[in-house]
């Protein structure tokens, strides 16, 4: 077994590839979560009034320096579900203009378009990127042929989670800027997982969850909105905002951070986080990256189907791959019940597709361990 994995709060007995979901988090993280659950809780009081909007900034100045923006440009949210959530219900968009999307993004945020679109009577238009994906120049073209004079709104992936694909957005953000369309990027697999700069990607809006590659506590993610949205982004919970207990300089700040009693230890994990990322993880990311290459190439070994990427610039710690056409219905069930692994299977366009997640505390003999299982089942 590998020893980094004793770092977490994973079951031993269990092959866990499905970091990409949910993440997991390294107990030394989970005990400074814990820390500020027990300082919560022994003072709430003076907890809500004035120890938490120190520490929050303090969140706020570390991810800032992280991600390559500035911290009052940061709202930490639950989820990127969440955060794109409070986007989509500012916009004001007109009948029949077009939000512009690729046929990869992520199902629920799919959804949550397609219901805000429904409501207000525009038009979301899924792109289709064909498979294999070759060279970011013709990804660029065949995402920008769905541009039209009604396009309003880019919602884009950084990673994609069923395909599992880091696409070449910066390009698209450049072109988006010169016609006038506002860049919403779900970058919820991102953080920790590759380089992230946003203020060099130069987009409207971002959001990245921080309960996934960088390990904290689950309930932590961010959104990023340029300064010059600020005064017409507004929260779907309205609550005391300047008439309550936060020092913030920033309205917005103020509007968007206290949305009633909740705990926001998660977010205050931050800072520790990071530095835990920095010494412990970030060093293996070569490391796992080179497993991950190697899992797919096996992929293609065992089922005879063809990658859906040319080129390692493609994926990063995460591989999705497509399934033969005799995979059991059941194969996720199987390689649970019977062999303890766990991995996603999932159904994306109409084929079935496996995706494995490396993280520190998985090694090639977790990676043998599924081509066994899998050999055995098909």
């Amino acid at each position: 077994m590998n020893e980094k994995k004793n770092e977490f709060l994973l079951k031993k007995d269990i092959t866990f590839l499905n970091h990409g979901s949910f993440g997991s988090c390294p107990i030394p993280v989970f005990e400074e979560y814990q820390k500020w659950q027990k300082i919560l809780e022994n003072q709430p009081d003076q907890f809500f009034k004035n120890e938490l909007w120190n520490a929050i900034e303090h969140s706020r100045v570390s991810l800032g320096e992280f991600v390559g923006c500035n911290q009052e440009d940061i709202l930490f949210f639950q989820n990127p579900t969440t955060a794109v959530s409070n986007i989509i219900h500012s916009l004001n968009l007109k009948m029949d203009d077009e939000v512009l999307m690729t046929d990869h993004e992520y199902g629920a945020l799919v959804r949550a378009w397609n219901k805000f679109a429904k409501n207000q009577n525009i038009k979301i238009i899924e792109q289709k990127i064909p498979i294999a994906v070759e060279s970011s120049e013709e990804f660029v073209e065949n995402f920008w042929q769905g541009v039209t004079e009604r396009t309003k709104v880019i919602f884009i992936s950084h990673i994609t989670s069923p395909t599992a694909l880091i696409f070449p957005i910066k390009e698209i953000i450049d072109r988006a800027k010169k016609h006038g369309i506002l860049t919403i990027v779900d970058g919820a697999h991102v953080p920790g997982h590759i380089e992230l700069d946003i203020g060099a990607l130069g987009c409207d809006f971002y959001t990245g969850a921080l309960h996934k590659w960088l390990c904290a506590p689950k309930g932590c993610s961010f959104l990023y909105v340029k300064r010059t949205h600020q005064n017409w982004v507004k929260p779907i919970v309205y609550s005391w905002g300047k008439d309550g207990n936060d020092t913030s300089s920033s309205q917005f700040l103020q509007d968007f951070q206290w949305q009633g009693t909740r705990d926001m230890s998660s977010f205050l994990t931050v800072p520790y986080a990071i530095k835990y990322f920095k010494n412990y993880i970030y060093p293996f990311r070569k490391y796992c990256r080179q497993i991950n290459r190697d899992t797919s190439s096996r992929f293609v070994s065992l089922f005879k189907t063809q990658a859906i990427f040319s080129g390692d610039d493609w994926i990063a710690q995460m591989v999705s791959h497509p399934l033969p056409i005799n995979a059991p219905e059941n194969l996720a069930d199987i390689l649970w019940n019977e062999y303890k692994i766990v991995i996603p299977i999932f159904d994306w366009q109409g084929i079935k597709f496996i995706r494995s997640s490396t993280q520190i505390y998985n090694d090639s003999s977790d990676i043998d361990l599924l081509m066994r299982a899998l050999k055995s089942v098909l």
